[in-house]
């Protein structure tokens, strides 16, 4: 028995696993800017809920959230945190609501084109991607493919985003802030066109809140 020729025989077939899984994953890399443009063009409205971790730069302990969205392109959206405590952000494309519940306050923004090169854009924007954003592919990993995107506008308030995708639809991202806090958001479900009611979009506030802003 040659084993010098199995040996070559074992290795050969290992080399030929090891560059498939390669292949593969260059795949599934190559895979993330197509798939966001998918989740931005097919994805006119969604809805669903989330987790949120916020990591500090400073190593000080996580913090956590949950809650649910709606979103309708374009500009409109309803973000909602229910834990730990409720505030809730409504966007009808033309102006911002925040609403402290705890403290009763509103704080109100006009929307103009700051939306552009927010993560929120990525949700609820008008799908120019790179107008907005520099794209490049993250690789692939936990099951996902990766897309880096960092905003073309020096004022923005974040630094770099990650965009995991799976099947077209976006699963994870992961926000690095001017601040050095990462902010983690796992979509636990995401339902596209959803057709969410229109009054979700709309906001008044409460009677007694402090109204701060436009």
């Amino acid at each position: 028995m040659n084993y010098l020729k199995m040996g070559c025989g074992r290795l050969a077939a290992l080399l030929l696993a090891a560059a498939l899984c390669a292949v593969s994953g260059l795949v599934a890399a190559a895979d993330g800017i197509d798939q966001l443009r998918q989740f931005v063009d097919r994805a006119r409205s969604a809805q669903g809920e989330f987790e949120q971790t916020v990591l500090s730069g400073a190593g000080r302990k996580p913090q956590q959230a949950s809650g649910s969205f709606v979103f309708s392109r374009p500009g409109k959206f309803r973000w909602a945190y229910d834990r730990p405590y409720a505030q809730l952000l409504v966007s009808d494309g033309e102006k911002l609501w925040s609403w402290d519940r705890d403290l009763n306050q509103v704080t109100v923004k006009r929307l103009g084109d700051a939306l552009g090169s927010t993560p929120a854009a990525i949700l609820a924007g008008d799908g120019a991607l790179e107008r907005d954003f520099e794209l490049a592919e993250g690789g692939a990993s936990d099951g996902l493919a990766w897309v880096l995107a960092k905003p073309r506008q020096a004022e923005s308030s974040f630094e770099s985003m990650r965009l995991g995708l799976a099947g077209g639809m976006l699963r994870r991202m992961e926000l690095r802030d001017n601040f050095g806090q990462t902010t983690l958001i796992v979509f636990t479900s995401l339902v596209a066109d959803a057709r969410p009611d229109p009054a979700l979009f709309r906001f008044v506030a409460p009677p007694g809140a402090d109204v701060i802003g436009d």
